[in-house]
């Protein structure tokens, strides 16, 4: 352990989280390092507390709270309400907590009732891109109509690595049903096809995954079984965690808040749909994103983004060269992303490091 220690401190990490790993204090690591460095042999004489409580529950005072509350008249009932009513009879035999601990001893305090067991949290899905229609991420706003509380439902799928608005919709209802008849036809479109081997270890090329959040349309039957037969994964956000679908959530903020978004509500869906079918013209054609360098979506959709950015690159390095002292630093870096993430996971630390030794030590 003083090996395995030294080796994180040496790598980077503290000294008190490298014990907190192991479960000892510094304390401890210094004990044992004096131990092993002096004339000691190194060994724990740690042997705990020699106290003799004298107040403590004897086995037939064990005993006899637990014949009590497996009594009929007390079996289905918690500590806390068997207490008091010993109370009202004129006895006490422990106190709640006693009661408590001595039946999670005895194996007998288990959760009662028809109520859920609590669950355990979801996995947060780390989802990465490293080329076009490897991985998209769709949703569904709301557009305001003429009518008051009249909606109309505008579907979105974007592909994560290139921005790109692969597909879109505008109707009437949320529903499973165009969202399976939506990504169909951006499958087609994009020309995505099965990968051979589906849904068994001889699958070579990884499947299409199609992020979403919870919502009842992105969980319908229909859309899974469609997905199924076009050969797609399908991924959704943690519930209530908007985080988990942040290329959509910007895409629509982007939508919204365009100088050109109608300031009255749509009149029709035609005219949703007119408006919409612009915006995606502009956006996939005309929009600079920041998050790709400023090239279009469709640029780098198509591979065109890496010429562009070495071009950039070299009229940067031009300028350097004609006037060197305006340059402090190097040139723009200009360098297309090589990947994209969903909750891209921590960088490596030390800790971890330290925590794969032990492992590999056990």
């Amino acid at each position: 352990m003083i090996e395995l220690i030294g080796e994180a401190n040496a790598a980077g990490a503290g000294l008190v989280s490298a014990c907190g790993e192991i479960g000892i204090c510094l304390r401890t690591l210094k004990r044992w390092r004096k131990a092993f460095g002096g004339d000691g042999d190194g060994e724990d004489r740690r042997k705990g507390s020699p106290r003799d409580v004298a107040h403590r529950l004897s086995e037939e005072e064990r005993q006899r709270i637990l014949l009590t509350c497996n009594q009929p008249e007390y079996a289905s009932l918690p500590p806390g309400q068997i207490v008091p009513a010993l109370a009202d009879q004129g006895l006490y035999i422990g106190s709640e907590s006693s009661f408590y601990r001595v039946l999670n001893q005895a194996g007998q305090c288990h959760r009662r009732g028809r109520a859920r067991l609590p669950q355990e949290p979801r996995s947060v899905p780390r989802l990465r891109a490293d080329r076009p229609n490897a991985l998209w991420s769709w949703d569904i706003s709301f557009l305001p109509t003429t009518v008051r509380g009249v909606w109309l439902y505008l579907y979105l799928v974007v592909d994560v690595w290139s921005r790109k608005v692969v597909a879109w919709d505008v109707a009437e209802v949320e529903s499973a049903e165009i969202a399976a008849d939506l990504v169909q036809r951006a499958c087609l479109k994009e020309r995505y096809r099965r990968p051979s081997g589906f849904g068994s270890h001889q699958c070579h090329q990884p499947p299409l995954i199609l992020h979403a959040d919870n919502g009842n349309a992105m969980r319908g039957a229909t859309l899974e079984s469609r997905l199924e037969e076009m050969g797609v994964l399908r991924s959704f956000s943690r519930p209530r965690v908007s985080n988990d679908n942040p290329y959509s959530e910007s895409l629509f903020r982007t939508v919204k808040y365009r100088p050109d978004y109608p300031r009255r509500p749509f009149a029709s869906k035609d005219e949703a749909c007119v408006w919409v079918a612009a915006f995606v013209d502009w956006y996939n054609h005309r929009h600079r994103h920041s998050g790709i360098k400023f090239v279009t979506p469709h640029q780098r959709h198509s591979g065109a983004a890496t010429a562009i950015c070495l071009q950039r690159a070299d009229v940067y390095e031009t300028a350097r060269r004609a006037n060197p002292s305006r340059w402090s630093r190097s040139t723009r870096c200009w360098r297309q992303p090589e990947a994209e993430w969903i909750n891209k996971p921590p960088e490596e630390e030390p800790k971890l490091i330290l925590a794969l030794h032990l492992i590999q030590a056990a």
